[in-house]
């Protein structure tokens, strides 16, 4: 939990100065080491091409006007290949290579005033940023300079991010070097300039976005951007840039970074002051207020149905006070005694009126306003770094020495150091330590010269998982700088992972270039690492964002794709639109492909040497004979890119079981997780468990909400009752109703009698036969909805009703309803009305006609249905209890007799039904905004949020909420797999030890970055033997169940119960197991358990508690029964 406590320790002190947040290190410190490390966002779940918009034309290079804005992508068949880097349509790679010739060139451009945003595209996207924060972003113009690996993939992200344009610049050539980490480059392009080669395939990744680019760069062309990041200066041309920028006006957000071998840096400057509008992007936390005093100072109580998370200083605003009417002017409060349930105010209120109820409190965010210093300054006075790996306390002060070491090194030489050359670290070091001398009282007590050699042999490499990890931080940082969106890197960040070299020294003829692709990740590695990462059998879970970029990392880092090597990657899923926005090796014209087909062609495109197959099955019990244990047992690593918890739980099981690394990792907006999992080094995922996340009472869904979250959750239940699960009954019961009518019979519960009312219901009362009926339903059911069953509520519980104990009934947080009333010239409740009944008419297939979008015409349907009167009902029950898992009746002895009723009355209604006739399902969807399911969700959330005066929301949020939607953007996504695939040099490596691995846990919107030793594995010790939960024990000779008790027995373990899968094959309580005490287990399980073992299977498992002769409970591990 280390790095949640770090996280919300930092993110209460974003607002703070960086002298009040450096007093925190310390405490950050103590905490990152005494406390363990867990899969914090082990819970993540789920998974775009934008309009084109129109332009005048694209701005190629310096300047020029291109005319090839209506190049057409064409589509190669799967006989056709080339070296380029493209993407696949499911068949084939596409991309000839007639359209990747040197040209800077916009495909697509969008008009800068547009407000237009894709939400089918986007809303990923939009649930981290929001509107706002997005149309400024379309506004953005950026320069990209140097297009190395870090370039790239920062021009990735940003364009994937939808910013207005993205300007390419580079005035080098690509090298074979260069294709270790740049993903758009192949051998092809060796010798064009490096912005002209990467245009093409980057535009290919948004058309919305205007991509060129330059050659030549000059500060005054920095003027047209809003933000300019470098990734390949001097510091004197960086000093230079960086002066110009700081004193525009207004001020051109500048950010220099690095990446060199395994360390990286991150400069920013956005100007003499910058306003970040917010600080952490978390939505305002709210309370629901149970008290307020009139003394002075004011405490506040609030119910204890959520904690608060409120801190002293911060401001908060009232509504919906009830007799303390002052509070609710709208102006925001300070408050201190900040508790879990309760606050105080620092105002006086004595004078105010006397509270008397309701009342909701909303924290007021703030704005805060940073002043940047400028490059030149700030070289000499960095203030505090921002922190990565708490063990690492003093090592940024060191690394921002080496880095001005460098820039002098080649500044005097004109190169960088050679890996492996002994001379040129020694000149680096010798260079450090003169620039460290003339720091006086600033100056390093101690400079680590072994770090400085690692630093100095691999300086002029730029590898894939550095680049990829920069890509994404410092993606994000341009973003910021953009919108005023989360709390920029102030102003120094540094990082670095020589725990990833070799655990074995290398010699320098290691380091030795082999005109190879890889050149550049075996000066840093050594060609033994690399010849390991080429026969490398991996295993990829999943090829959605994660997947996606775990591919293409893989792929330039050349693992599995040597002789050996083999990569599999398996997804049952297929493309979607909304997929587009960061899952960038799928195009639109991908769109219903399998997902692993298309991102292996892709992967296999970036490096054609990959030896990859692609797989469209899930991983579970159900495809073990695909995943079968010859699969398990060849894998050298397992890399997980999974959106659920329970597949993540099952792959981690056999991992465990077969004893192979595993490499977990999850992003949740700009947060992300990794965890290692190493067989006898760590312990392993499902070791440690998020707890459940908490669920509102059935009753408060159903009755009593009191925010929008309940009244969504109630409309997607509503949805799917009347939509999916009722007409897929009816067709249940209309396919065989003879075997249908004898299962409600057996079954004869309230719940048989619900659903059977439901389907008669459907096909008699609330049958359509036009698309009237559908609209006299969709009223109707307004009604009832909104109006009857809010009255049935109020006459059971009126107003001024208490509870046994005598407190109001309708007492926090329980929101006292009012019924509405239909108007056809409220747009909101017409378009109510056309949302149901267009989906009504669907279920029972119907055409829907034109003139249901017409809102007179419809108002004019509406109007003339024919209401009954409604009268509330003594005695009916309203499930109060919050305990109760469902608002049904209890089972009555009654039941059998209504239920063979409401048979027979269906087996009259089926004869009126024309032949064959069937209703369609609708399964809810929600990334189609021209289907009207969110249209009919939001309108039954909102209008029941009205019945109860909640706050109602649009269909975007509703859209969120409903469906459940992850927040996910790609420069988390990107930032993770970096951090992973730096630990997969380790893996691949093999020498590790604990403490050179990293569990880490970031947040890019703080920006927090917390990295840690995994946790060790949990060791049970029993006499002079010890083991952890990697361990298996294993008996030969396919023993009986005697010769298994009396094995244990020798070990000082009595055993007392045997079992296998979910059936027991022997416990010592039961006298008859006694007498099978001499036949084979394997036979036991055969005949007790049902286990059917196929002719390769050589061992059967079985689960044995046991304990010691002191009657203590001994955990052991599993037992592998060996019978052939």
């Amino acid at each position: 939990m280390a790095p949640i406590v770090v996280g919300l320790a930092l993110q209460s002190f974003a607002g703070c100065d960086a002298r009040a947040a450096s007093s925190l290190t310390l405490v950050i410190l103590v905490l990152a080491m005494t406390m363990r490390f867990c899969g914090v966002f082990s819970g993540f779940l789920h998974f775009i091409h934008p309009r084109k918009r129109a332009c005048d034309g694209a701005i190629g290079e310096e300047g020029s006007t291109s005319d090839d804005n209506n190049v057409k992508r064409r589509r190669v068949g799967a006989g056709e290949s080339n070296g380029d880097n493209g993407v696949s349509d499911g068949n084939g790679r596409i991309g000839g290579r007639e359209e990747r010739e040197e040209r800077a060139v916009s495909l697509a451009s969008r008009d800068a005033n547009s407000e237009d945003i894709d939400e089918d595209l986007h809303s990923r996207q939009l649930a981290v940023y929001g509107r706002d924060t997005m149309r400024r972003l379309f506004a953005s113009n950026v320069l990209v300079s140097g297009m190395q690996g870090l370039g790239a993939e920062i021009a990735k992200n940003l364009i994937l991010a939808g910013v207005k344009s993205v300007t390419l610049h580079d005035e080098g050539e690509v090298e074979l070097w260069d294709l270790s980490a740049n993903f758009v480059f192949s051998g092809s392009d060796v010798g064009k300039n490096r912005a002209l080669a990467s245009v093409q395939k980057l535009q290919e990744l948004n058309n919305a976005v205007i991509v060129k680019t330059l050659t030549k760069l000059t500060k005054e062309q920095l003027s047209g951007f809003q933000a300019v990041v470098f990734t390949d200066i001097c510091l004197e041309k960086a000093v230079e840039f960086n002066d110009y920028c700081h004193n525009h006006q207004p001020p051109i957000a500048f950010i220099k970074s690095e990446v060199r071998g395994l360390f990286g840096n991150v400069f920013c400057d956005f100007g003499p002051e910058f306003t970040v509008v917010d600080v952490d992007g978390e939505e305002p936390h709210t309370g629901i207020i149970a008290s307020i005093s009139n003394d002075n100072p004011a405490p506040v109580s609030c119910v204890d149905d959520e904690r608060l998370e409120f801190q002293d200083g911060d401001l908060v605003v009232f509504s919906e006070v009830q007799g303390m009417t002052e509070l609710n002017d709208g102006k925001p409060r300070k408050i201190k005694n900040a508790r879990p349930y309760s606050f105080t105010l620092e105002e006086d209120i004595t004078n105010f009126g006397v509270y008397i109820k309701g009342g909701i409190v909303t924290q007021v965010k703030q704005p805060k306003v940073l002043k940047f210093k400028p490059l030149r300054v700030a070289l000499n006075d960095p203030g505090d770094f921002l922190l990565s790996d708490f063990s690492k306390f003093d090592r940024p002060s060191l690394i921002h020495l080496a880095f001005q070491a460098l820039d002098k090194f080649t500044s005097e030489l004109g190169r960088f150091p050679v890996a492996g050359l002994e001379e040129d670290a020694q000149k680096l070091i010798s260079i450090a330590s003169d620039i460290n001398e003339s720091l006086g009282d600033r100056r390093l007590d101690d400079i680590n010269t072994i770090l400085l050699r690692h630093f100095a042999f691999g300086a002029k490499a730029v590898l894939n998982p550095m680049a990829t990890m920069f890509g994404g931080i410092v993606g994000q940082e341009i973003l910021k700088a953009c919108s005023g969106k989360f709390h920029p890197i102030f102003q120094f960040f540094y990082f670095d992972s020589v725990e990833s070299l070799p655990s074995k020294p290398l010699h320098s003829s290691d380091f030795r270039p082999l005109n190879s692709r890889y050149d550049a990740q075996m000066s840093v590695f050594g060609s033994t690492l690399q010849k390991k990462l080429e026969d490398a059998k991996v295993f990829i879970v999943g090829s959605g964002a994660l997947g996606c970029e775990f591919l293409k990392n893989v792929a330039l880092m050349g693992v599995s794709c040597g002789h050996q090597g083999k990569l599999i990657v398996t997804d049952d899923d297929v493309i979607e639109k909304s997929n587009l926005s960061r899952q960038f090796l799928f195009r639109d014209w991908n769109i219903g492909h399998a997902k692993s087909t298309v991102a292996a062609s892709a992967a296999a495109s970036i490096n054609p040497r990959l030896n990859v197959e692609a797989l469209q099955n899930r991983v579970g019990p159900e495809t073990e004979n695909a995943f079968d244990d010859s699969f398990w047992e060849n894998l050298t690593v397992v890399i997980n890119a999974l959106d659920n918890v329970n597949a993540r739980l099952y792959v981690d099981q056999r991992c465990l079981y077969f004893q192979k690394p595993l490499l977990e990792s999850g992003t949740l907006g700009t947060k992300c997780n990794t965890q290692m999992v190493i067989p006898h080094l760590t312990e392993n995922y499902g070791a440690s468990r998020d707890p459940p996340e908490k669920q509102a009472p059935m009753c408060t869904v159903h009755s009593f909400p009191h925010n929008i979250d309940h009244c969504l959750t109630w409309a997607r239940s509503e949805f799917e009752g009347l939509l999916e699960k009722t007409p897929t009954e009816v067709n249940a019961y209309l396919s065989n109703p003879s075997e249908y009518a004898a299962a409600m019979r057996n079954a004869a519960d309230a719940h048989a009698k619900d659903t059977l009312e439901r389907v008669l219901e459907c096909l008699d009362k609330e049958r359509c036969e036009t698309f009237e009926d559908c609209v006299a339903w969709a009223r109707l059911k307004f009604d009832d909805y909104f109006c009857n069953r809010v009255k049935q509520l109020i006459y059971t519980f009126p107003e001024a009703a208490s509870t046994s104990t005598g407190a109001p009934f309708w007492s926090a947080p329980k929101r006292f309803p009012h019924p509405l009333q239909l108007s056809s010239i409220d747009p909101a409740h017409l378009h109510f009305v056309m949302a149901a009944s267009i989906l009504r008419a669907e279920t029972f297939g119907i055409p829907i006609p034109d003139w249901v979008k017409n809102p007179k015409k419809l108002a004019e349907a509406v109007d003339r249905v024919t209401l009954p009167e409604f009268q509330p009902t003594e005695g009916v029950k309203i499930e109060t209890d919050e305990r109760a898992t469902n608002v049904n009746t209890a089972a009555s002895v009654d039941d059998a007799q209504i239920i063979d009723d409401l048979i027979m009355k269906l087996e009259h209604r089926r004869t009126s039904l024309a032949p064959g006739f069937k209703m369609k399902p609708i399964q809810f969807e929600k990334d189609d905004d021209a289907n009207y399911h969110m249209d009919l969700i939001a309108g039954l959330a909102n209008m029941r949020a009205r019945n109860y005066s909640i706050p109602e929301v649009d269909k975007l949020k509703a859209k969120f909420i409903a469906g459940r939607i992850i927040p996910a953007i790609a420069t988390s996504t990107a930032m993770t797999t970096g951090l992973v695939c730096l630990e997969l040099y380790k893996v691949l490596d093999g020498g590790h030890k604990l403490k050179d691995y990293r569990n880490t846990f970031a947040n890019l919107a703080l920006p927090l970055f917390s990295m840690a030793e995994p946790v060790a594995p949990k060791v049970i010790k029993h006499r002079d033997m010890k083991w952890t939960v990697w361990d298996r024990w294993i008996l030969k000779d396919n023993p009986t169940r005697r010769e298994l008790l009396e094995w244990l027995r020798n070990k000082g373990l009595n055993a007392y119960s045997v079992s296998c899968g979910s059936s027991l094959l022997y416990n010592s309580m039961f006298s008859r197991h006694e007498e099978q005490m001499d036949k084979k287990v394997v036979d036991l399980a055969r005949e007790v358990a049902k286990v059917e073992l196929p002719p390769n299977r050589q061992h059967l498992d079985v689960v044995v508690t046991c304990e010691d002769d002191d009657d203590n409970d001994i955990d052991i591990p599993l037992i592998s029964i060996y019978f052939r």
